[in-house]
């Protein structure tokens, strides 16, 4: 692939500096993801330059990569490190519980390191608790609500990771605060929960990129389909594109995550082929200029 990328959802992390529980023992591959045991090693910005070999990165964003809460802010740090001795990574989303009556104290103190861009804070929630990645619903909960409310105090994007159950409430949630730009990862993880699922993503979706001030990243095939081809994901990919319209698409490695699944040229290698019939400039903006306006990156293309 020759277009400019921006990569707009990596993570990083080192498992000597920071905690990962879903990154250590015991592993299970019972859940809906698998066994992360693959994956369980230190990742740096070498590490990242070596998976995209042969591909014309401009720039990256680390997006919260599961480190305990309270190593937030000690992860933001290390990364503003990173960004500023190595270029690696361009823009940070952060993590912070939002459910926190304290948060804008953390919120505050994000601000405060020029990289960061956002916050995320996963809320992959299902009736079925096979595939829930937390406990009960936080977008029903009014503290969590209200940490919400306080990202644009201090001027930052949300990073929105739900399954399709949750996106008429996020995107209730969304009209209600259009001053704070939201990032849906994923392409909104259409799992296979029972009949009619892709008809009922198709209709979250759609209901999602009605407001203007929400994108969506094309990325983590793997978590619809473990077993995802180039084929596969085309009708998801053009779907995807379709709703939310070429200037609100970014593309995304999710390395090194989506390595239980794939590696780096493959997914942008399949990326590649699915988008080959978009003319070159709208590849520019979905491969790289809407990621870098969205996250406020201000690199030249």
């Amino acid at each position: 692939m020759k277009t400019p990328f921006i990569d707009a959802h990596i993570h990083l992390w080192d498992l000597d500096l920071l905690r990962y529980g879903w990154l250590s023992a015991p592993f299970d591959d019972s859940g809906v993801n698998g066994s992360t045991e693959a994956i369980a090693s230190t990742y740096l910005p070498a590490h990242y330059q070596a998976d995209a070999t042969g591909f014309d990165v401009r720039g990256t964003v680390h997006i919260d990569a599961g480190a305990h809460g309270d190593d937030a802010l000690t992860e933001t740090q290390w990364l503003q490190r990173l960004s500023d001795e190595t270029g690696i990574p361009t823009g940070i989303v952060a993590f912070a519980a939002l459910n926190d009556p304290e948060v804008e104290t953390l919120l505050a103190a994000h601000s405060r390191y020029p990289a960061v861009r956002g916050i995320r804070h996963i809320l992959n929630w299902h009736p079925d608790s096979y595939f829930s990645y937390t406990p009960k619903n936080l977008l029903d909960d009014p503290q969590w609500q209200a940490g919400y409310a306080l990202l644009a105090k201090y001027n930052l994007s949300f990073d929105l990771q739900i399954y399709t159950n949750q996106m008429a409430a996020a995107a209730d949630l969304a009209a209600k605060h259009p001053n704070i730009p939201v990032m849906l990862n994923h392409a909104g993880m259409p799992v296979n929960d029972g009949e009619g699922h892709m008809d009922r993503w198709e209709a979250g979706m759609r209901r999602l990129a009605a407001m203007p001030h929400v994108s969506v990243k094309i990325s983590g095939m793997g978590f619809a389909d473990r077993k995802w081809t180039t084929e596969s994901i085309r009708p998801i990919v053009l779907k995807t594109i379709e709703i939310f319209g070429v200037d609100r698409v970014m593309f995304a490695s999710d390395v090194p995550t989506d390595k239980l699944f794939s590696d780096y040229a493959t997914i942008m290698n399949s990326f590649d082929t699915v988008t080959a019939d978009f003319s070159e400039a709208e590849r520019l903006a979905m491969f790289a200029g809407n990621a870098n306006r969205l996250y406020r990156l201000g690199i030249e293309l």
